[in-house]
């Protein structure tokens, strides 16, 4: 019988519990490390924000920033800026580049409420901004729920003033209102996507009106508040980028604390995982790449998106300083695509196909191929990478749950791994479960957030 039971176990493939499997060392390895992603997490509400804060972490790990036809020796650490809304970071490796880069890739947006070019206006004595939503959203979660407003404003003089209001403790947040249920009954027939409006997501910003005569008293006295507190005026909307997010504080959740919730894991959790790793990375074999993109949740088009040739730049002159053609390198290169995942919510159980999805604390999610229903707009890892993943994994101790992001009908979801593979660079999807992904609040199992941390860095300690 035993030797029945052994067989099954060596023929089957079996996903496991990762608290069925963690040592009380790498239990407390997991908690420190959480520990820092909550952190970093909690100040970086924007992508401006989490480059910035990246910018800051990488220098204290000794990492400079990149000049143009820099000679890297191998260990050499540099940062390259795209914009302030981009990042990428780079580990010299004992390899020349002709023999491929390990890239991770992840995104720093995530979905808010971007306010329209121009915002302010008054109703009924009551002062609002226009917004328009930024990236896939269900418009209902953002109503009567704290937000806060973060972004720069830049003047006709091309002075960049960064905004915060609402992250302290004592300054006041915003909202978008909502019908009380006394008078929504034709409201509550339509449909959860009709119920609230893109249009009708305006933030409640004021209501005490300015001391004169004139109209719109209640739009004068906000505008003569922004004007004393950062010296702007209502033209200067025309060329600022503020957006308002959920005012929620990064918190543990569960009575046993194994899981965050949080705005913004979407991509974050991602991005820190890579942060980190190349963080602890010392002399690797080959240069390992972070790349921290920008505009994911719309498509990664635009100059700081996955799209833009700011990466090629960044490659092709390190490539141009070893004598070697940028299309060599990709051609050896790998990229893990560091992005999300659904994970399977059991008050949900019809949208997902229960023997090929991501389940919480099961390690990270390894996706051969995303897309939606017959697999558009997918990247399809090659077999030959997916085996290499699970061969480093195995060799570093790294948990993973290969997965699927829902049913086969049900919709789908994309990630920048296609625009990874585009370049002729062999590309894989591996990330963190997430449950309400895109909600205002999102939750990730610790567990997870750690081996998405580990398999990146097992990535970037690999001979190719």
């Amino acid at each position: 019988m035993e030797e029945k039971q052994d067989y099954r176990k060596e023929l089957f493939y079996e996903k496991k519990n990762g608290y069925d499997l963690m040592c009380a060392e790498e239990r407390a390895g997991m908690e420190r490390y959480c520990e820092g992603y909550k952190a970093y997490l909690n100040d970086s509400r924007t992508e401006r924000e989490a480059v910035a804060n990246a910018i800051r972490l990488a220098e204290a790990e000794g990492f400079v920033e990149y000049e143009r036809g820099m000679q890297l020796r191998p260990g050499d650490k540099v940062w390259f800026n795209n914009r302030g809304k981009a990042l990428m970071l780079a580990v010299a490796g004992k390899r020349p580049l002709d023999e491929g880069i390990v890239v991770a890739a992840a995104h720093v947006d995530a979905p808010r409420l971007d306010l329209k070019q121009t915002p302010l206006y008054e109703d009924n004595e009551l002062a609002f901004f226009k917004t328009h939503y930024y990236g896939g959203i269900k418009k209902y979660q953002w109503t009567a729920i704290p937000l806060e407003l973060h972004g720069v404003v830049v003047t006709k003089s091309g002075e960049v003033i960064d905004v915060v209001i609402g992250r302290e403790k004592d300054e006041p947040q915003f909202v978008i209102s909502d019908l009380l249920p006394h008078l929504a009954a034709d409201q509550m027939k339509k449909t959860m996507a009709e119920g609230v409006t893109g249009e009708g997501l305006n933030i409640l910003i004021g209501s005490a009106p300015y001391d004169d005569e004139g109209k719109d008293r209640v739009k004068l006295a906000v505008m003569s508040i922004l004007n004393s507190s950062y010296g702007i005026t209502e033209e200067d909307f025309v060329s600022a980028e503020l957006c308002a997010v959920p005012a929620f504080d990064v918190r543990d959740i569960g009575l046993d604390r194994s899981l965050i919730g949080a705005y913004g894991h979407d991509d974050r959790v991602c991005a820190y995982a890579e942060l980190k790793a190349i963080f602890d990375v010392s002399e690797p074999e080959q240069t390992c790449v972070c790349i921290l993109a920008d505009k994911e949740e719309t498509g990664s088009d635009g100059v700081s998106g996955m799209k833009s040739e700011a990466f090629e730049w960044f490659v092709g002159d390190m490539c141009k300083a070893q004598g070697v053609d940028l299309r060599d390198c990709f051609a050896k290169s790998i990229c893990v695509s560091a992005d999300v995942t659904a994970a399977f919510d059991p008050n949900y159980p019809e949208v997902s196909e229960k023997q090929n999805c991501a389940r919480l604390n099961y390690g990270v999610g390894l996706h051969k191929f995303t897309g939606s229903r017959g697999k558009a707009g997918t990247n399809d890892a090659p077999a030959e990478l997916v085996a290499f993943m699970r061969r480093i994994c195995a060799e570093n101790g790294v948990q993973w749950q290969m997965c699927e992001l829902g049913k086969v009908d049900q919709g789908g979801g994309g990630t920048v791994a296609m625009y990874m593979g585009n370049r002729n660079i062999a590309t894989i999807d591996a990330g963190v479960p997430v449950l309400s992904m895109h909600a205002p609040f999102e939750v990730v199992a610790k567990y997870d957030c750690y081996m998405t941390y580990k398999c990146v860095l097992a990535a970037y300690n690999a001979k190719l």
